[in-house]
């Protein structure tokens, strides 16, 4: 009856996977299942393919199936996956599959749980690898952010914000005083500079009087007194 059973479902699956399918032995063939998975942006990586070769014990299958997966020969290494490090998960995720259907066919159910976990295996990465990537964006944010919020302002910090804000205008004040006191001494001449201004200067400024005035003043002192000496002789 288990012969009788294999043979059926290998019929079966021939007309389910007529190019996916291969013969081993009389007993064994192999199954190629090409992974569906979203293209990643910036990314030219051909999906992942792996292979299921099923062997018929004797009790098939009223026991389990012999099982082994594996990869194409020289197929390029996948970035997202490994079949001989997710091989352990793999076989796992079929365990439940296999133990609900002792004593049916079950190899198509297998290779569409196979299918389903490797390609969950690879989504969890890529969400993975995304919640990072956001998080690290996030976290740059943050810090970015940061840079232009305050600190937090307690009574302490006020006062000594205040007191130093005091004093710099304090300081302000004061080199603005000096600044306009030497503005002024440059602007003041000093008694050295006013001894060296012109005649014209002190009499414009009114520190001598008229040139003429002073004359004429000269010559009446002279004439007195040439009269006063002719009247004594």
């Amino acid at each position: 009856m288990g012969r009788e059973e294999q043979v059926e479902e290998r019929e079966v699956l021939d007309s389910i996977f007529p190019e996916e399918i291969s013969d081993v032995s009389e007993t064994s063939y192999r199954i190629t299942i090409t992974l569906d998975i979203e293209p990643e942006a910036e990314s030219d990586e051909e999906p992942p393919i792996l292979i299921l070769q099923v062997s018929y014990p004797e009790a098939y299958p009223d026991v389990a199936p012999d099982l082994e997966i594996s990869t194409p020969p020289n197929a390029p290494k996948h970035s997202r996956f490994d079949v001989q490090e997710d091989k352990a998960q793999l076989m796992e995720a079929l365990q439940p599959s296999i133990e609900e259907n002792i004593g049916m066919a079950m190899v198509f159910t297998l290779v569409s749980t196979l299918k389903e976990a490797a390609e969950g295996l690879i989504a969890e990465r890529i969400e993975s690898d995304k919640q990072a990537h956001e998080r690290e964006i996030l976290k740059a944010e943050e810090e970015e952010n940061r840079k232009f919020q305050g600190a937090l302002v307690t009574k302490e910090k006020f006062l000594e914000w205040r007191e130093k804000f005091q004093k710099e205008l304090e300081e302000e004040e004061q080199r603005l005083r000096e600044e306009k006191e030497a503005e002024e001494k440059k602007k003041k001449p000093s008694a050295r500079e006013e001894v060296k201004l012109t005649g014209r200067q002190l009499w414009e400024r009114g520190l001598v009087g008229k040139g003429d005035d002073d004359e004429e003043g000269d010559d009446d002192v002279v004439s007195g007194v040439a009269e006063k000496l002719q009247i004594s002789s």
